[in-house]
């Protein structure tokens, strides 16, 4: 293959020993026939055998660039063979890894849709317990509330500790205490020094903590609100249970304290005590092993209010109240006075209370009647036997309105007040003995006033 000039391709071709010869034109048979060329300067010929083949730049290229890529394909090919093992070997790796990481994946979302299952069926199992629990409280708060409304002294609302300044303005008339339901007006105070006194049992109640739950949304926060109201149930009933408890613990005090004041034996007076028909069979009292603080403290309650009750069927037969209805007034105490007869010392075995003719006259403590009749210096008397030593006389009726032997109650009348007998007037002579010795009744009231008291 060669690439030839159009110069030299119109000219024969001569030898270099012909210069200086005469050019002779062969003839045309012995010479090469000429192959007229194209114009082009880049054409590419190729010649075999005396035979030439001419080709465009295009083509050639084109043959050039056939043959290039028939190589690097054959190149390729054979590379691949070569290699074809390891290339089959990292895409089956390859292939593997994608298949394991696929599970892999779908092997982390069932689990987290395992564990997001399971923590709302936790949920929903912690809802459960917690809302079984507000139910069984609720139930025990019913049963409390029930026992509560079952006691005498509880009227199902927190009494208040203290009096606001406007009840104790409006109210002031009312805070003097009462000695007996005898009388409703009281002029006798208590000792200061006697006053008995106890210590409020009720707790602290702390603010409940702020909980956890009242953060979220839903049915947490209405178990919270549920809570939050049972525990203010809650402590309202232990309030009331506390202010039960304080004013029985209060009264028995009082009234201990009121017997050794008045030097009385109080086993001797218990014995003393009428029995009424009652009976049955002895059953202990008990506390469960889980009984809770509210158990516990209705427990003492209950054994205090049996032993509040045999002090108060003791001290019936202790003659602290009032015999007259109204304004109390002495004409006449106890002790050495001048008589009005003689105008001379004597002693006053009793207490003078002023009133009008046919007032009633009533008993200040349960016994039976000894005496009702005339009875000199007293005029017309009735004499009542408490028991354990204590009587008590009511002189100068009018008109006497019981029998002896006949058993008379708290607040029975038992006469008129008149002025039979040694008197300058209307009114009623209260005399209190013990063992048969006159003693000054005002000690006895002073009880009274001392146990009504709060």
């Amino acid at each position: 293959m060669s690439k030839s000039s159009a110069q030299y391709s119109q000219y024969p071709q001569h030898h270099p020993h012909d210069h200086g010869r005469a050019f002779h034109r062969r003839p045309a048979a012995a010479a090469a026939v000429a192959i007229p060329l194209p114009a082009a300067d880049d054409a590419y010929t190729i010649v075999h055998a005396g035979k030439q083949v001419r080709f465009g730049p295009v083509v050639f290229w084109i043959v050039v660039g056939t043959v290039v890529l028939l190589g690097l394909w054959s190149a390729a090919t054979a590379t691949y063979f070569a290699f074809r093992d390891d290339v089959l070997t990292r895409l089956i790796a390859r292939q593997a890894e994608m298949q394991y990481a696929y599970e892999d994946r779908i092997t982390e979302l069932r689990a987290k849709v395992d564990r997001t299952t399971s923590r709302q069926l936790l949920d929903q199992e912690q809802f459960d317990q917690k809302l079984d629990q507000v139910m069984k409280r609720q139930t025990a708060l019913e049963s409390r509330a029930t026992a509560l409304g079952a006691m005498p002294d509880v009227t199902g609302s927190i009494p208040r500790a203290t009096m606001q300044r406007g009840d104790a303005s409006q109210n002031g008339t009312q805070g003097t205490p009462k000695p007996s339901p005898i009388s409703d007006t009281v002029i006798f105070v208590a000792p200061p020094d006697r006053e008995a006194r106890l210590e409020s049992r009720a707790p602290t109640v702390a603010a409940p903590p702020t909980s956890q739950f009242a953060k979220n949304q839903g049915f947490d926060n209405v178990l919270v609100r549920l809570t939050t109201s049972l525990d203010q149930v809650e402590r309202r009933q232990m309030a009331a249970l506390n202010a039960v408890e304080e004013g029985m613990d209060s009264r028995m005090r009082r009234m201990r304290g009121v017997v050794s004041d008045l030097g009385l034996n109080l086993a001797n007076l218990e014995a003393a005590v009428p029995r009424s028909a009652m009976g049955g069979p002895f059953v202990p009292v008990k506390l469960t092993a889980n009984s809770g603080p509210f158990e516990k403290q209705l427990y003492r309650i209950n054994t205090t209010r049996a032993e509040l009750d045999r002090l108060n069927r003791t001290l019936a037969l202790v003659p602290y109240r009032k015999p007259v209805v109204g304004e109390v007034e002495f004409t006449s105490g106890f002790g050495v006075r001048s008589d009005p007869f003689l105008g001379r010392p004597a002693m006053h075995t009793g207490l003078d209370f002023r009133a009008a003719t046919g007032d009633p006259v009533r008993v200040t403590a349960n016994g039976k009647v000894v005496s009702a009749g005339w009875s000199g210096g007293y005029g017309r008397m009735v004499e009542v036997d408490h028991g354990n030593g204590l009587s008590t006389r009511y002189g100068h009726l009018s008109e006497i309105n019981a029998k002896v032997g006949e058993v008379v109650k708290i607040g029975q009348v038992i006469g008129l007040v008149g002025s039979t007998g040694r008197s300058t007037g209307p009114h009623l002579h209260y005399e209190t003995r013990i063992e048969g010795e006159a003693v000054d009744p005002q000690k006895f009231l002073r009880a009274g006033v001392r146990l009504s008291a709060g």
